[in-house]
């Protein structure tokens, strides 16, 4: 079949879309936790850099010398900005002093505020989606972080007193804003300090974060105590935020001690609703150990997991498939990722797991999953269509963008990858009508994959992956 026929084909199946956004509409409750943060985004110049340093009379030698890459003063943060400027990298340091915060906000500003953190942006999204409650968690939620909820009686949090309310609403005084800046910079840019011109490669963008509570994931109580009331019934819970943990952290406590308290506590969540799916998005963790802890011991409590290309390769990195993590990273494919999930979902025992890659989304499942191939497959192709949506307009603030893209066509890519699949499928297991049906299945598995609508010059990426994951799974119906 023609890669033109084939695109008919899949057009046909998205046109399952509109009906699954509807039924998300009869999910009753849902809790996305644990981070949700303020992202302060501004555009820079070289010029603008150069002003800050001279007006500041800041220090040029430490500007330049090398050291760690935290920011413990003013000088550290134009440091940091400088290295991945001259570099055209993206890097986030954490800012270690409050003064330094302060300076920062006074100095740097921002252009926009947007919301950061997994948490937050999953729930703006099942909200919009029409998911009946979505209780999101939030380690501090003044109004700068409240403004950034989507105005919707259905988003909550828990207010100044401990009480469920609007979360757009909640502007809890005493919390102190958790802000993630991000500094863009484009390509060509210059920067000349010292007598030396420095010239950005490629456009890019340093993070400067202040975010003392996510780091060490913080909970609260109030929020806890409030999910556990019988009236929540959540049928969902979608858990990010782990990746900001260390092995030890600051006060001299483990990370791993921290995910092991909310793992007890989900526990206590889960009761008034025995049946509910429990998903993790592994987002990108720096530290192994806090890596390795979560797939030994978070993930045998959960039902799901979501992970992108870099993120699947972490994850073999510690589960002793270092060899299989080095060929994915030489060659990001449908087939070697395929490869990379079996190895996951017999090492974790975890019943389902989605990668979500550049052109196609890949469900691996256990036979009989709850969730069943032709649901999973309608859910995926939402997630396509919404995720498009948002990189086509920017935002999906408004129910009525969510379609936006319904009626694209499926990527070469997509359709690429899908064939690589198919032919690897077809080796380990037998033929497969993979590249016409996206659903696999034998007597101890389950397979989903779906071609992704493409946009060409997206106007935004922030979020995507969180994006794809939760519509994926509660678009699944």
């Amino acid at each position: 079949m023609s890669y033109s026929d084939l695109k008919e084909k899949w057009l046909e199946h998205y046109k399952t879309a509109p009906a699954q956004l509807d039924k998300m509409g009869e999910v009753n409750g849902l809790i996305s936790a644990f981070n949700a943060n303020v992202d302060a985004v501004i555009k820079v110049s070289g010029k603008s850099i150069e002003k800050i340093i001279s007006e500041n009379k800041l220090n040029l030698s430490e500007i330049l010398k090398d050291g760690e890459n935290s920011i413990l003063s003013n000088e550290d943060a134009i440091r940091g900005f400088l290295q991945c400027f001259q570099e055209g990298k993206a890097e986030e340091w954490l800012i270690e002093d409050k003064t330094v915060f302060n300076w920062l906000n006074e100095t740097v500003g921002y252009d926009k505020l947007q919301m950061g953190g997994q948490g937050g942006i999953v729930a703006n999204v099942m909200a919009i989606c029409g998911v009946n409650s979505v209780y999101v968690h939030c380690a501090s939620s003044p109004k700068e972080q409240s403004q950034l909820f989507l105005d919707l009686e259905n988003l909550l949090t828990v207010d100044e007193k401990g009480q469920i309310a609007q979360a757009s609403k909640v502007d809890r005084k005493n919390d102190l804003p958790l802000i993630h800046w991000i500094i863009e910079f484009d390509k060509g840019d210059t920067i000349n300090l010292g007598g030396k011109t420095y010239m950005c490669p490629k456009a890019n963008r340093f993070i400067a974060t202040y975010d003392p509570l996510n780091f060490k994931l913080h909970i609260d109580e109030q929020f806890s105590k409030c999910m556990v009331q019988d009236s929540v019934q959540p049928e969902y819970i979608i858990l990010s935020g782990y990746q900001m943990l260390h092995e030890t952290l600051k006060d001299g406590t483990k990370g791993a001690d921290k995910i092991d308290d909310s793992k007890a506590m989900i526990k206590s969540w889960r009761k008034s609703c025995p049946d509910n799916l429990l998903h993790l998005e592994v987002a990108s963790t720096q530290d192994k150990a806090v890596r390795r802890h979560l797939i030994d011991s978070l993930v045998d409590s959960v039902d799901s997991l979501g992970f992108n290309e870099r993120e699947l390769i972490d994850i073999l990195e510690v589960i002793g498939e270092e060899r299989l993590a080095v060929k994915c990273e030489a060659n990001i494919n449908a087939q070697t990722m395929f490869e990379g999930m079996l190895k996951i979902y017999e090492y974790t025992g975890c019943a389902r797991m989605q990668l979500h890659m550049f052109g196609l989304y890949l469900t691996l499942q256990k036979k009989g999953f709850k969730v069943t191939p032709m649901q999973n497959r309608d859910g995926m192709q939402l997630a396509a269509t919404v995720a498009a949506a948002k990189a086509g307009t920017g935002a999906i603030n408004s129910k009525d963008v969510l379609l936006w893209a319904q009626g694209h066509k499926v990527s070469d890519v997509g359709l690429n990858e899908l064939t690589k699949l198919q032919n690897l499928v077809g080796e380990k297991y037998g033929q497969s009508q993979l590249l016409e049906t996206g659903i696999f299945e034998n007597d101890s598995i389950e397979i989903i994959a779906v071609p992704t609508i493409l946009i060409e010059k997206p106007v935004t990426l922030v979020g995507m992956g969180d994006t794809i994951s939760s519509v994926s799974l509660v678009g699944a119906r």
